[in-house]
């Protein structure tokens, strides 16, 4: 009987505390829902937002963009527009203007408002993925007239025989100059396994000449490399995008393969790209530590680290002007480790971060979020990184041929630090 009703006492225990902690819970729960009742009825009393994100929610007020009299002055100008302008225009694009002015006013060139057309465009250049054809173009601003400047190797422009400095002239029809670059090649872009009807002048030959291109699956490659004399190899990274760390490994293990005694990594011209990409590059060249670190507006520092894996044998990097953003993350980190020498001039000097905000429409916005530092604290905005050793480039190469490793001047300095380094056993 004792003992019944000493599990009946600790079952009534057992009951109780958990009806306690289901109160508790129940009552927090309360607290919050109705706390965020109160605030959402502050803001909306006083104009005010709601964002919730890394430092919880924020009321952000003071920045009431479309009062009365703003409001006002915008009827005010589409009235005259309406009215006056001497055409009909597009009032979808004239919002994706006014969209775009409003970022503008940041201030900051890094920040930008992007159409959902323009986003798709931006995600599938920085996966190094899309469907199309494989070529790369430049349009002269002037004229508009654009030229095809790259044939990537094994695509279907390839395959079809566009050649490089082919001149378009039409895309399925419509006239390659009449329109911007960014919107012509998303003429040329569209669904797997459809065909896109191109129409080239080819100055060598004076010929017109018509293709039937198969847009398909294209990875564009972002790394290259080969072996050069002494068992050095040479690695030029033209941007770090999704596929580039893949791609690093890839032509890594091959040179590693055939017995190279040392890297040469071209960072010349590489405008930078993406964070992630750089870190994991980096994380295979560097020992256990920081790589770079980024600082907000609040103070909140985020840390981005290698392990201790790393390589062991001598390093070069060859910079320049136009290397910047995640170019200049490399090369911060390779010069504070003192795990390599960086030859060139000083670098471009962009030492922050944008982040990529999706919006409700499909529409998004980039937008400066964070200013980022090298492994020793150092934020290189607008200043650059100085090389350690310095070569203005000079190519003495015949100017009518294809470029020539031996006649580029900073590459061959590259090559001779190399050479010392590899004779010296450093």
């Amino acid at each position: 009987m004792d003992e019944v009703q000493g599990k009946n006492d600790e079952g009534k225990k057992r009951g109780f505390s958990k009806g306690l902690w289901i109160g508790l819970i129940a009552g927090a729960l309360l607290a919050v829902v109705l706390s965020a009742a109160v605030i959402w009825i502050y803001c909306a009393a006083n104009g005010c937002n709601l964002v919730l994100g890394r430092h919880g929610v924020a009321k952000i007020s003071g920045h009431v963009l479309l009062d009365d009299q703003t409001v006002g002055k915008l009827d005010e100008l589409i009235s005259y527009m309406d009215a006056y302008y001497y055409e009909d225009y597009d009032l979808d694009e004239a919002r994706d203007h006014m969209y775009a002015g409003l970022v503008d006013g940041l201030g900051d060139k890094y920040s930008v408002y992007y159409t959902k057309e323009e986003y798709q465009e931006l995600k599938e250049s920085t996966s190094g993925t899309y469907y199309g054809i494989g070529t790369g173009l430049q349009q002269d601003t002037k004229t508009m007239q654009v030229t095809v400047t790259t044939v990537y190797e094994g695509t279907p422009s390839e395959e079809a025989g566009l050649k490089e400095g082919d001149r378009l002239l039409t895309v399925d029809g419509v006239e390659a100059a009449s329109m911007e670059l960014s919107k012509l090649v998303g003429l040329i872009r569209g669904e797997e396994g459809t065909s896109v009807h191109l129409e080239v002048y080819r100055e060598s030959t004076g010929e017109t000449l018509e293709f039937d291109v198969e847009r398909r699956n294209v990875v564009l490659p972002s790394v290259s490399s080969q072996m050069l004399e002494g068992q050095i190899g040479y690695i030029q990274i033209e941007e770090f995008k999704d596929t580039t760390p893949e791609q690093f490994r890839e032509q890594l293990k091959a040179l590693e393969d055939d017995g190279m005694k040392g890297m040469i990594v071209d960072l010349r011209g590489n405008p930078g790209g993406l964070l992630d990409a750089v870190v994991t590059i980096l994380d295979d060249i560097l020992p256990e530590g920081t790589l770079v670190y980024t600082e907000d507006k609040y103070g909140a520092r985020q840390n981005y680290s290698s392990d201790s894996r790393c390589l062991n044998y001598p390093l070069v990097v060859l910079v320049d002007e136009n290397s910047a953003s995640a170019s200049e993350i490399f090369a911060g980190a390779i010069k504070d480790y003192d795990y390599g020498t960086l030859v060139g001039v000083t670098t471009f000097g962009k030492g922050i971060v944008q982040s990529i905000y999706p919006l409700g429409d499909g529409d998004a916005l980039k937008i400066t979020t964070s200013r980022y530092f090298t492994p020793n604290g150092n934020n290189i905005h607008e200043i650059g990184i100085e090389p350690d050793v310095e070569v203005e480039f000079e190519y003495s190469g015949p100017q009518d041929e294809p470029y020539s490793m031996e006649y580029d001047n900073q590459l061959q300095k590259a090559v001779e630090i190399m050479e010392d380094e590899l004779q010296n056993g450093s």
